[in-house]
C-alpha cells in the first residue's frame, strides 16, 4: 500500500479517486484546496500526489512551483485537469510533475499512472520519505487451501449444514474440503455464494489489489468492479482486514 494525497476542489472527483485507490489497497488523504494540501504536505511527504490544476484559491501549477522552490517536491506528482492546454501540461512537467491526466480520467490510465509514479518513487535516487505502507503484500503460494464460504457468505449457516454438497480441495488436501455448497439452494443463490467466496478469497490473497485480482481472474477491471458491487463485496474492507 501507499499513502496518496488527492487534491481537487470537486468533491465528486475526490470521492471517486478515493474509492478507486482505496480498493487498490492504498491509504488516501484528500484536500479540497491548496491550503489543505500545504498542511498535509507539512505533516509529511505522501508517496504520491494527484493534483488538480484549476482550483479557486491557488492553482495546482503555482502550488507545484512552491513545493519545488521550497525543496518539498520529494514525491511524484501527477497533474489533473479537464481544461488545461498543452502549454500548461508542458510547464507542469518542466517544473517537476511526473505525468498529466485529462478529465474525465479513464480508470486504466489512472491506475497505470499511479503505478508508474509509485515505481519511480522507489527507484529514483533523490530524497524520498517512504511510508511503511509502501511495501507490497508478500506473494502467496498458488497451492494454498481454498477459503470456506462460511467465512464470508451470508448463507454460511445454511450452506454449512445442508447436504449434499460440492467440495473443492487444494492439491495438498485429500480429506478436508475447502469450500462447501448445498445443491438444495436455488441456482442463482448457489452461484452468487460461490462467486462471492471466490472473489473474496482472491482479494484476501492479493492484499486487496484490484489490479492483481483482475489479472488472476481474467476479468477487465471495470467488469470486476461491477461484479463485486453486484455481489456486495467490499474490496476496501477486505484489504483493511487483511
Amino acid at each position: 500500500m501507499a499513502n496518496i494525497l488527492v487534491v481537487d476542489d470537486e468533491m465528486g472527483i475526490r470521492e471517486l479517486l478515493s474509492e478507486i485507490l482505496g480498493d487498490e489497497g492504498h491509504v488516501v488523504t484528500t484536500a479540497e484546496n491548496a491550503r489543505q494540501a500545504r498542511e498535509t504536505r507539512a505533516a509529511g511527504a505522501p508517496d504520491l500526489v494527484l493534483l488538480d490544476i484549476w482550483m479557486p484559491d491557488t492553482d495546482g501549477v503555482t502550488l507545484l512551483k512552491e513545493w519545488q522552490r521550497d525543496g518539498l517536491l520529494t514525491m511524484p506528482v501527477i497533474m489533473m485537469s479537464g481544461h488545461a492546454t498543452i502549454d500548461t501540461a508542458v510547464e507542469a512537467t518542466r517544473i517537476g510533475a511526473l505525468n498529466f491526466l485529462e478529465k474525465p480520467i479513464a480508470l486504466q490510465k489512472l491506475l497505470k499512472a499511479v503505478q508508474q509514479g509509485l515505481t519511480r518513487n522507489q527507484e529514483v535516487a533523490r530524497p524520498v520519505l517512504y511510508s511503511a505502507h509502501t511495501a507490497r503484500p508478500a506473494p502467496v503460494a498458488h497451492d494454498e487451501p481454498s477459503v470456506h464460504v462460511s467465512a464470508f457468505s451470508p448463507q454460511a449457516s445454511t450452506v454449512a449444514t445442508m447436504a449434499p454438497h460440492v467440495s473443492v480441495m487444494s492439491p495438498q488436501q485429500t480429506e478436508t474440503p475447502g469450500f462447501s455448497l448445498s445443491f438444495d439452494l436455488p441456482l442463482r443463490e448457489a452461484r452468487d455464494a460461490f462467486e462471492r467466496a471466490y472473489f473474496e478469497h482472491h482479494l484476501n490473497r492479493e492484499g486487496g489489489s484490484m489490479t492483481r485480482v483482475a489479472e488472476r481472474t481474467g476479468l477487465e477491471r471495470t467488469h470486476l468492479y461491477r461484479k463485486l458491487k453486484q455481489l456486495g463485496v467490499e474490496p476496501g474492507r477486505l484489504a483493511r482486514k487483511g
